[in-house]
């Protein structure tokens, strides 16, 4: 089980890792590590996709408690490789913004998924974050520090969203208050596919 953690505790330990992984290495005109961890968060669909990851895995608990996150980025990171390397991918922009639906979709309803199948969604949907990541790094970029970074900040970024349910879990209405919020990140993905 998570331990249940104050927000002032939680609010430090996201500010003190944040920027110590963003300067874990040092880059060479600014297209390495940062640039890459940096990446996630430039986009809403990454960032509420990847939000939604971490806050699905709290919501769930147990083993799912980082072994969804844990998934989401070592196939992420398979997706990076593709994208890198130029392989073909079919729909990306549409598998990124169902993503964004999906995930909304399965932390409002709140019910307690099978954790392979969970895994196996998020695995399907890190296919295509990863692949856009990899595809968008910058031609002059150090590609493995690079990848290094955007797993990272995909990390930090989990993180937030399992901080984010242990703190609503401690409100009166939390439970109602996560899924709420996965309603509205399933609603941004809507509107997501709409601009398709």
């Amino acid at each position: 089980m998570f331990p249940r953690l104050s927000l002032p505790l939680m609010t430090l330990l996201v500010a003190f890792f944040t920027p110590a992984m963003a300067l874990a290495h040092s880059d060479m005109g600014g297209m390495g590590f940062s640039a890459g961890f940096s990446h996630p968060v430039l986009g809403l669909d990454h960032l509420l996709a990847m939000l939604s990851v971490g806050m699905l895995s709290a919501q769930m608990g147990g083993r799912a408690l980082w072994s969804v996150p844990l998934t989401f980025v070592v196939v992420m990171l398979v997706g990076g490789v593709m994208g890198m390397m130029g392989i073909p991918l079919f729909s990306i922009e549409l598998g990124i913004s169902l993503s964004v639906l999906v995930l909304g979709v399965a932390i409002a309803f709140g019910r307690r998924l099978p954790t392979v199948l969970v895994m196996v969604g998020v695995s399907f949907f890190a296919v295509f974050h990863g692949y856009a990541h990899g595809q968008e790094m910058p031609s002059i970029a150090q590609p493995v520090l690079y990848a290094l970074g955007f797993a990272a900040g995909t990390g930090v970024i989990h993180l937030v969203g399992v901080f984010m349910v242990q703190l609503f879990k401690q409100l009166k209405q939390g439970r109602a208050l996560v899924r709420y919020c996965g309603a509205g990140i399933a609603g941004v993905g809507i509107y997501l596919l709409s601009g398709l």
